[in-house]
């Protein structure tokens, strides 16, 4: 695995589509096997195009029938678009019994591909880092990772099989809006994509509004281990998870920008300046409720003024933190009606 993303999951990560005022319905998919997906007549970008990125730049001279995904975020941001993926990857936390997710599954049943059916995607395995053979094996036209960990050697394998859609600048860094301009570019859907972007950001401005004790609140997310002296790591304005805090209309806390740097996601923080990270609200995730009990317990981490106060959201549902932490235009509809409620219950008591 790569190490920065997965590193992600130790660090604390460890839809529908009506819901984003998008329909799957009037979008034309092809048979996957025969073709992945085409684009709606008369919709489709001029190609060839060309899509600039951290390893430099990727040409796709037409609109790709056949696409292939790694990492999260990509497949979910193509069958927003309306595009079924001939292959991507199987989800391996906070997945459901399928190796995916609520609202992937939910876009699959209204694209006639569900998984276990036989217009499903290849689903492969990334335990082990980048499937290069099961990738291959679908014959892909391009592959998208906009939203991923790619290293220069796995761009350049996987460039073999197929043009690579790779992230603009940091690893697991991209926002979901990006990966989902980049991704409709590569699939001659440049105008669905502003329109995604566009309906995706007002279900969220209009659940966010609901809760207006939220606005305005200085906020850190981190993961919180008890009894470690190393125990804290707290996510900078990089990560999909403050992201998403700030387009709610939080604002990161000061010590974090202060102490962020432009080469990572997160800050590892000693635990015994625990004290030091002051916010109006702190949100985490943990296994389970006593882990939440015992970090408030702790003598070093229960210091930090938020948790002190009570206004500390530690959700246990892995589905629901992997739907915040990779971000999508699917993902985050799905997730509003169950985080908010927490995340304003914090913020009355900051």
């Amino acid at each position: 695995m790569e190490f920065s993303r997965r590193q992600g999951l130790k660090l604390g990560l460890l839809a529908s589509i009506a819901a984003a005022g998008v329909s799957l319905a009037g979008c034309s998919t092809g048979a996957v096997g025969t073709g992945g997906a085409t684009t709606a007549a008369g919709a489709a970008d001029a190609f060839p195009v060309t899509i600039k990125h951290a390893f430099g730049e990727t040409v796709i001279k037409s609109a790709p029938a056949r696409v292939a995904t790694v990492a999260w975020v990509n497949a979910d941001v193509a069958l927003a678009l309306g595009v079924v993926p001939v292959g991507m990857p199987t989800d391996e936390w906070g997945a459901n019994d399928k190796g995916s997710t609520p609202w992937k599954d939910a876009a699959l049943e209204k694209a006639g591909a569900a998984i276990g059916t036989s217009k499903a995607p290849a689903q492969y395995s990334e335990a082990d880092g980048i499937n290069f053979t099961e990738i291959a094996k679908t014959s892909p036209d391009v592959i998208l990772a906009a939203y991923s960990g790619l290293s220069q050697e796995d761009y350049d394998k996987l460039s073999k099989i197929a043009p690579v859609v790779a992230y603009p600048k940091l690893a697991w860094g991209t926002s979901w809006e990006d990966a989902t301009t980049m991704i409709g570019t590569a699939l001659g859907k440049s105008a669905e994509a502003k329109s995604l972007i566009t309906a995706t950001e007002a279900t969220i401005k209009a659940e966010a509004a609901k809760y207006p004790q939220i606005a305005g609140k200085t906020f850190i997310y981190g993961n919180l281990e008890p009894a470690k002296a190393d125990g804290v790591n707290v996510y900078t304005a990089d990560d999909n998870r403050p992201k998403f805090l700030s387009s709610i209309g939080m604002k990161l806390a000061p010590v974090v920008e202060k102490n962020q740097t432009a080469d990572s996601f997160y800050i590892e923080w000693s635990a015994e300046k625990a004290n030091e990270l002051d916010s109006q609200v702190f949100v985490s995730w943990v296994p389970d409720s006593s882990t939440k009990e015992a970090i408030v317990a702790d003598p070093l981490l229960g210091q930090i003024p938020a948790v002190k106060k009570g206004a500390f959201v530690a959700d246990s549902d892995q589905t629901l933190t992997l739907a915040i932490s990779a971000s999508s235009p699917l993902s985050l509809p799905w997730a509003l009606e169950k985080f908010l409620p927490q995340l304003g219950d914090a913020a009355n008591k900051a």
